[in-house]
């Protein structure tokens, strides 16, 4: 995460517009991806950092999918914000992201939103999660990212992980594209470390561009029992002893999620 603060953002959130567009998602995901979400009725109360998968290329949609059932279930006086790349928050786009939730991804804008009592999504894995192959899609790779292991203990809250499957079946993933993204020298562009390689629908073969049509593949995300930092690791955690354990229970629960799978896109 940036360390850049924007402390607008949180001032933006508007419960009413959210309200709408969740009705609006709604239909659209339960009817085309058949969304599910598990385990929210343990789902504790106060300031919550959502450590979650990514999954989906370039149309994720882990986030539409947790918030149509988190606000259902817990209304709207509690706003779920996302942690965003800045290429997100820039345009007109920006402005309706800021008022639904989606927030400049900063340790200060973490903070305050956590000990605002909101809950607060975060992928550590970022794009280089979203866009694992197809033939790895069921493992949770950070890329070595645990910012939000300390995220978490100076806010004071816990860890609450996600895993979510389904999303890397919306087409066929082939590779990150490290290689060929350091070779045109992308990073220096887009603040991106990779240039995906994809096969869908209707394009075929794409390099991120032209984007293909997402397929209506079941996604389900299951929530899991929260991780109070402190009172398991002490008053002085090793930060990469939390991140393996956080990793460790997600695993175990993309796992199960994976072996209750028949068949790929009908689930």
């Amino acid at each position: 995460m940036s360390d850049k603060p924007d402390t607008g953002d949180l001032d933006k959130f508007d419960p009413g517009l959210t309200r709408r567009m969740v009705a609006v998602m709604r239909p659209v995901l339960k009817t085309y991806f058949r969304s599910e979400v598990q385990g929210l009725d343990s789902f504790p109360p106060g300031g919550v950092l959502l450590v979650a998968n990514h999954s989906g290329g370039m149309f994720p949609m882990d986030v539409p999918i947790f918030s149509v059932d988190f606000y259902q279930k817990f209304g709207y006086d509690r706003p779920v914000y996302t942690l965003s790349h800045d290429i997100l928050m820039a345009g007109p786009s920006g402005q309706l992201l800021r008022r639904t939730g989606y927030i400049r991804a900063s340790r200060e804008n973490a903070a305050r939103a956590l000990r605002s009592g909101g809950v607060v999504i975060v992928f550590p894995g970022g794009d280089y999660d979203a866009y694992r192959p197809t033939f790895a899609e069921n493992v949770i790779d950070f890329n070595g990212r645990k910012g939000y292991v300390r995220t978490a203990l100076e806010a004071g809250v816990p860890i609450v992980p996600a895993v979510s499957i389904g999303g890397q079946q919306t087409q066929l993933y082939l590779s990150r594209g490290t290689w060929l993204a350091e070779r045109l020298g992308v990073k220096r562009l887009l603040r991106s470390d990779i240039l995906p390689l994809s096969f869908g629908f209707p394009f075929g073969f794409s390099a991120a561009i032209p984007p293909n049509v997402p397929l209506p593949t079941k996604i389900v995300t299951r929530v899991l029992e929260p991780i109070d930092i402190t009172a398991r690791f002490g008053d002085d955690p090793d930060i990469d002893e939390v991140d393996e354990h956080v990793r460790s229970v997600m695993q175990h629960a993309l796992d199960e999620l994976a072996a209750k799978r028949r068949f790929p896109i009908l689930g």
